[in-house]
């Protein structure tokens, strides 16, 4: 089983970063659950991944904000 690097403080951290970054905080709530919900599916499939659907969500926005060359097309 895979246990979570992240602690509590990372968490909220990270979700600070988003809300700072957001023009609306409810906005990027519901993005924030969109990408869980569609996690949730996935770890279906992913049996060996322990990380919570929401804490998952809230890493990978966090770093597409800060990381851009993730998401980028080049």
């Amino acid at each position: 089983m895979l246990k979570n690097n992240f602690d509590s403080g990372q968490i909220m951290f990270r979700s600070d970063e988003l809300m700072e970054a957001a023009s609306n905080r409810y906005k990027i709530t519901v993005q924030v659950a969109k990408r869980a919900k569609q996690r949730r599916f996935e770890d279906f499939e992913n049996v060996e991944e322990i990380m919570k659907p929401v804490l998952r969500a809230i890493i990978e926005m966090s770093d597409e904000l800060t990381q851009p060359e993730i998401i980028s097309d080049d």
